[in-house]
């Protein structure tokens, strides 16, 4: 899967993952903060989008420091997911 066709993959399954009804994708920045002053998400959301990357992608995060660095956006996220994927 290629790296834009996985970001806009990814903005879909977090609006279904976090139940952001009347949200569209492309009202995600792809690089715009995931938590805080961008999509606004909190420590719950972290939870869900670990149970997203190991239920779609196989991808157990083994060190909890690294979550804060790999779910920044959209893009660190899918940068993530494609250097990682078993």
């Amino acid at each position: 899967m290629e790296k834009q066709e996985l970001i806009e993959t990814l903005k879909g399954q977090i609006i279904t993952q976090l139940n952001l009804e009347g949200m569209q994708p492309e009202e995600i920045d792809a690089d715009a903060a995931l938590f805080g002053d961008g999509l606004g998400l909190d420590s719950i959301d972290a939870l869900e989008l670990i149970v997203l990357l190991e239920k779609e992608y196989g991808i157990k995060i083994e060190d909890p420091k690294e979550g804060k660095k790999i779910f920044h956006s959209v893009t660190t996220l899918a940068d993530y997911i494609l250097a990682n994927k078993p």
